[in-house]
């Protein structure tokens, strides 16, 4: 028996995006910018898919949708075409458990002068209103807050946190890869000015992504050329992969309700039978938490014998996909950031281990998988 349990890595790409994409690689495969009609077939499907990704977080436009190759470039867009506004470097505010897709690009600009504030977090890894109140100054141009934290689960106040901003004139926006098409989100209420997406998350094929961009709010592209996508991103779009993209963002709009709903219960199930496993720590806030996300660390994880890659890699021998939190630098393993930043001591930081649900699983997928968690931490402890 084969579990994967690693849907907040990569989801399988759905039948029905499948098919899209293989219509538009027989059919319609033109150059979207061409001027003739195997172009504008093309275009067509393009402009279909913009629609269906707008649809999913209820942008108020589909010209608010400019297509990427991914998340990470998502972010480094937002990040990066924000900053190049300025002939001067300014202030950024992002919290310390950003992917590294938002964390990188900071840490690039710091080198260039820019100031960059890192908001800590709770013991749940939540940020708190108050610091980010604290930390806006006269020059902060954007701050970036992580929607749903792919490691630990923990959803953060991004209405609240995006409300503040915008008291403030500043530009926010959100690393939403990981929420999209499992929780709901309308940009219509939501005070963001910038967020991701992932099509590879939601069931669509990986090489496609997106950034909603509230109108009127300015970008400097990352690339020149054809200016396609609005002028913000150069280059003949990947029509197949964007037409994967928004039939799978058109049907996780349709589903998102009931599998929401479906995904709590099995989520819930998981770490109701983990429970009882001593020195086995919940991580992440248990409420405000990604409804399909799993997520602890080994209390007395030594980085050898006992620790997150350890167990994913005994997992992985019994047949179920998991993923850990450390990550291994020339066969070192190093302590995982995100719970150093929730105050956990390295020891423990070297044992996350994340268990991610998807449409595929069902309860008996959580009840074997926690029975073999248990053995598989048993042989390791022993």
């Amino acid at each position: 028996m084969q579990i994967y349990l690693d849907y907040s890595a990569t989801t399988p790409t759905r039948p029905e995006a499948i098919a899209a994409m293989q219509g538009v690689l027989n059919q319609q495969w033109g150059n979207p910018s061409s001027l003739h009609e195997w172009g504008q077939r093309a275009a067509t499907i393009l402009e279909q898919a913009r629609i269906q990704v707008a649809g999913l977080i209820n942008a108020p436009s589909p010209e608010s949708i400019v297509f990427t190759a991914g998340g990470t470039e998502s972010n480094n867009l937002a990040i990066m075409g924000i900053s190049q506004l300025y002939a001067i470097p300014q202030h950024i505010i992002i919290s310390q458990v950003e992917h590294s897709a938002i964390s990188e690009p900071a840490r690039l600009l710091e080198m260039w002068g820019w100031e960059v504030t890192r908001l800590g977090v709770d013991s749940k890894g939540r940020v708190n209103l108050q610091d980010l109140i604290a930390a806006l100054q006269d020059n902060t141009v954007l701050v970036s807050v992580i929607y749903g934290q792919s490691e630990i689960g923990t959803v953060q106040p991004i209405q609240e946190l995006a409300k503040i901003t915008k008291q403030h004139g500043v530009l926010f926006h959100t690393d939403a890869v990981q929420a999209a098409g499992r929780l709901p989100i309308d940009v219509e209420k939501l005070p963001v000015d910038l967020l991701s997406l992932s099509s590879h998350k939601i069931y669509g094929p990986q090489g496609a992504g997106a950034l909603y961009v509230r109108p009127g709010v300015e970008l400097v592209p990352l690339l020149s050329g054809g200016g396609q996508e609005m002028g913000l991103r150069s280059g003949t779009q990947a029509v197949p992969a964007i037409a994967g993209f928004g039939i799978a963002a058109a049907l996780a709009t349709l589903e998102l309700r009931s599998e929401t709903d479906r995904l709590i219960k099995l989520r819930d199930r998981l770490f109701s039978n983990l429970a009882d496993i001593p020195g086995l720590i919940p991580t992440g806030d248990l409420e405000k938490r990604l409804p399909h996300h799993v997520s602890f660390c080994l209390e007395q994880a030594d980085g050898k014998k006992v620790s997150g890659k350890a167990v994913v890699r005994q997992m992985n021998l019994a047949g179920i996909g998991i993923s850990a939190g450390s990550a291994c630098h020339s066969g070192k393993l190093s302590p995982s950031p995100i719970l150093l930043a929730m105050g956990y001591p390295e020891s423990a930081a070297l044992g996350g281990v994340r268990l991610t649900l998807g449409r595929e699983t069902t309860e008996a997928d959580v009840d074997w998988v926690a029975m073999v968690f248990k053995q598989v931490l048993q042989r390791l402890i022993s």
